[in-house]
């Protein structure tokens, strides 16, 4: 597999960013913002996909973390 162009890397970045607007405005209603998972996968490498999946988990869980917002679930509080 070839390495994605620069071209190819903006066009992922921005479809990227579109989507992730889309769950912000609709508090993470997937739903609502297919049409731009979609366009999401077909435009970003899969391992790409999986990496940026993650990246917004993490970033989500930091923000309520730092806001003091983070709630554990009752099985990892008992461990």
């Amino acid at each position: 597999m070839a390495a994605p162009t620069m071209k190819e890397r903006q066009v992922c970045w921005g479809a990227r960013d579109e989507f992730w607007r889309c769950l912000d405005e609709h508090a993470d209603d997937a739903s609502r913002c297919q049409a731009l998972r979609r366009s999401f996968e077909a435009s970003c490498p899969q391992q790409w996909i999986k990496y940026f999946d993650k990246r917004r988990d993490y970033l989500k869980f930091k923000e309520k973390f730092e806001a003091g917002q983070f709630q554990p679930s009752n099985t990892s509080a008992k461990s």
